[in-house]
């Protein structure tokens, strides 16, 4: 038995939310079909649990698609990616902030206004937490013995 996901690219859709990437000659609807692909890796299209779901799992996967869409323009155009510390214009200088250790994948998203905004966008679905796997009383409040306590 063959499924498809629940969620599909439409590049139509896409370009009019993200601007930057309209022109089709710069930007083949191939070339972002391959983005949306690679974003799959990261936000799965085909399942649809969590906080993360319907319009709201589309829109985090068209977030991820432009952030790998303007990354890829970044370093086409030779620059290395990063966030801008400090510049000096005459005998040109320019600080790039090092990645925090800690949290690379923030550092990551941060690199491009759209990472930022599926960053956020995360962070307000996931308020509290996710929750993976086991049984339901596993999120639940527990007394100091583990004894469940039920929601009120």
């Amino acid at each position: 038995m063959t499924t498809s996901p629940i969620l599909t690219f439409d590049v139509t859709e896409f370009r009019l939310l993200f601007p930057t990437f309209a022109n089709p000659a710069v930007f083949p609807d191939v070339t972002l079909q391959m983005y949306w692909d690679t974003a799959t890796c990261f936000i799965s299209d085909w399942a649809n649990f969590g906080s993360l779901q319907g319009k709201c799992r589309q829109l985090a996967l068209n977030y991820m698609t432009a952030h790998l869409a303007a990354l890829s323009v970044v370093i086409a155009g030779g620059q290395v990616p990063g966030l801008v510390q400090s510049a000096t214009i005459d005998k040109v200088t320019v600080s790039l902030t090092p990645p925090p250790v800690p949290n690379q994948w923030k550092w990551w998203l941060n690199l491009t206004p759209y990472g930022q905004a599926l960053l956020t966008l995360l962070s307000v679905r996931s308020a509290g937490g996710f929750y993976y796997g086991g049984v339901p009383e596993l999120a639940a409040y527990r007394r100091v013995a583990g004894v469940f306590i039920p929601p009120s």
